[in-house]
Order: C-alpha cells, then structure tokens, then sequence
C-alpha cells in the first residue's frame, strides 16, 4: 500500500478555508455536506466543537483544501472564552472564510465579518438550515448582505441544497498565489535544473524533506528535466552532461561551495530562497538583511521556525545561524527562539527577525508574520537570504 503521507498535498500546500459562526447554526453540518462524509462532529447541543478541528481533502473544483471547523463565537464563561481566542487565532491561516448564520443575532455576524476585513480575508456568508425557514429567504438574504456587507449564499446542509452555488463561489475569492509556481522564473520547459542535497541529520531517514520534495515536483509540473546530487558529487555531477544546467538549486547551507563550481552564465538559488517568495516577500526579505550589517553585541534577533521537531546536532536555525551572527558581530548578541506557531506579539525588542523557509505554513500565515514586523518596523529575513548575505554572495544569488 503506498504511503499516504507521500501522496498528500502537504497541508501548508493547501487552500486554508475556515467556518465560523454562532453555537449550532450548523458549521459542522455544512462541512459534512461539502465533503459528502461525516468529517466533523454533528449535535443539536450548543458547542459540541471546542477547539478549532482541522480536515484535509480534495474538493472540485476547488483542489486540495484544509477545512476548519472552529468553536462558535459565542461561546461563554472562562473555557467559553479560551475556545473564542483560538477561534480569533485562526484567522491567522485562513485564505477564505465562510460565515455561517441563520438569520438572527446578526449583530455577533456583523462584528467578526469587521474583524474579516480587517484582516484582508476574503470571505463569503451562508445562510444555512433555509429547509426550515418558515418562508421564502429573500428579504432575509438582502438584510444579511447589507449587515455584513458580503455575498450572501442559501444553503441546506442537511439536504444538500446551495453546495455548487458555494463552491463556485469560494473559487472566486481564492488568494492569486495560490496557484504560484514554486520556481516562478528561474525554470522554463525543457530546462535542465541540478539539485545539490546534502542529507545531513535534519533529512528524515529514508525521505526528503520538503522543500526538496516541492523543488522536484514544481519542476516535473513544469516540465523540466530534474537532477539531483549531494554536495560531494557536484563535480563529477556536471562533468556528466554535455550542457551545463540551466539553474542549480542547493541547500543554503553550502552556498559558497557550491557558487564556486557552478558553471559561467548558470543560474543560482537556494530551495530556502525559493520558498521565501512562494511563502512570503522576498523583497522585503532581501531588504532586510541590510539589517545583519548593523547588529552590535547589544543587539538582539529573534528566530522563528515553522517547525517544532527535536533539535538536532548542527541544527541549522538554532546552532548554524546563531553562530555565523556571533563570529560577525560578538558572542554578546541575544539570540532568541521561537518555533510553531509561538511568535510574539511585539516584536519591537528586536533589532532583526529571520525565519525559516514557512514549508510547514501556508501563505497567508507566513505573510500575516511580514506584515506584523513592517508594521512594527523591524526588520525580517529568512535563513536562505541570511546565510547568503553573511558570506557576501546574495547579489550572485537569482531570485524567482
């Protein structure tokens, strides 16, 4: 039997589409009619889903989404009010909201579709359980828009009624990016593209990690012909072909190696410059990392990874990037280090931010973090564009 784990859409990879709403005006039940399974936990009790409930699948003609289920807003006393919070920290990840209501209370609906816009989501309201509705909906359906200022969708979820007018509308307000190409530019069809990867202690034995895994598929998707090799073979590697790549694509780690051998006229990147752009600005990112130049043993940087494993010998984030810094700059500079999704909410004690690639993140996440540093005017790179920068070759560095 293959393995699942190889064949999903990695969830960051994703569309993120989030329900909310009041205590049982029938969030889980209109999750079930958009799978066509029972995927969230139905019940005529008020706040029978607590904490935010994530599902993958496949919906047409949407493609791989992350359905959440979140708590109802409404929610009271002091677990009523933990529950609340996590469903305002979703909003974070969310590409696309859908409103739920059933017509009443409107005042709760109108206050979180405020909080929507202010957020820059794109959402859409539903009116659900119009089976039961004691009349036709369509005075209520234009209070609705005119209080939340949105399309308004009718909808049963019980007998599937409204679903493909909802889906059609969903795929309008899907985010641009979310279809963006993983190498953008760099790589044309019929490219020939070398990816040097070293399998150093952070690769899970017998896989890929995944920006590697993302790399390769982008570049079959596209067309492209793939090679790949380890840092000690590069240069039997290109001896080996009659043309020079067009692209060479390495871990970020041994950029300067690798800048040395590529050939004249080849391109060169990082799969952590890569997933910068796909994740967030790489322009601000490149701009950022002017910052590095003005660190001082007074300074403090804050770290941020995506991922939560085990530190490992070497790890690049928390040993690797620390200790480049501190031969610039003095053992005296702070380093700090956050990993998940922990990330402060005031980031003005620091003079730098640099995060890891985000490929365990979806876009909106990663770009909810961007913006959040501008916001405060601190500065925020990333460790491809840091460790490029540091040894003094990111202008010989292609961005996609």
């Amino acid at each position: 039997m293959a393995d699942k784990g190889l064949n999903d859409t990695p969830r960051s990879e994703r569309l993120h589409i989030a329900l909310f709403g009041r205590r049982n005006v029938g969030k889980s039940s209109l999750i079930n009619a958009l799978t066509g399974q029972q995927t969230a936990l139905v019940s005529d009790v008020p706040g029978t889903t607590t904490d935010p409930v994530s599902k993958s699948m496949e919906i047409l003609p949407l493609g791989p989404c992350v359905l959440i289920d979140t708590a109802g807003f409404d929610d009271s006393g002091k677990v009523g009010d933990l529950r609340t919070e996590r469903t305002h920290e979703v909003i974070k990840q969310t590409d696309i909201a859908i409103l739920v209501t059933d017509g009443t209370k409107l005042d709760d609906e109108a206050a979180w579709a405020k909080l929507l816009k202010q957020a820059n989501v794109p959402f859409v309201a539903v009116l659900n359980k119009v089976d039961i509705l004691p009349e036709a909906p369509t005075t209520l359906l234009a209070h609705i828009a005119k209080q939340l200022g949105c399309d308004v969708i009718p909808v049963s979820a019980i007998k599937a009624e409204g679903l493909d007018l909802l889906r059609q509308t969903l795929v309008g307000l899907m985010p641009e990016g979310s279809k963006q190409s993983l190498t953008g530019r760099l790589a044309q069809r019929g490219d020939m593209v070398l990816l040097v990867m070293p399998q150093d202690p952070q690769a899970p034995k017998g896989r890929l990690i995944l920006p590697q895994v993302q790399t390769l598929r982008d570049l079959l998707d596209k067309g492209c012909t793939a090679i790949c090799c380890t840092t000690e073979d590069i240069d039997r590697t290109l001896e080996s072909l009659k043309e020079p790549p067009s692209l060479i694509v390495t871990d970020s780690q041994v950029f300067d190696i690798v800048e040395k051998k590529k050939p004249e006229g080849c391109q060169l990147t990082s799969f952590s410059v890569l997933m910068a752009a796909h994740k967030g600005d790489i322009n601000y990112f490149v701009e950022s990392a002017s910052a590095i130049d003005r660190l001082t043993e007074q300074s403090r940087v804050l770290i941020a990874e995506a991922c939560t494993h085990a530190p490992l010998a070497e790890d690049i984030g928390r040993e690797k990037i620390p200790r480049l810094l501190r031969q610039r700059v003095g053992q005296g500079l702070t380093v700090d280090i956050v990993a998940g999704k922990d990330f402060p909410a005031d980031v003005t004690g620091y003079d730098l931010v640099i995060h890891c690639g985000g490929c365990m993140f979806n876009r909106r996440f990663m770009l909810q973090r961007v913006e959040q540093c501008r916001a405060q005017g601190v500065p925020m790179t990333n460790y491809g564009i840091t460790i490029a920068h540091i040894k003094g070759i990111l202008n010989k560095v292609s961005l996609p």
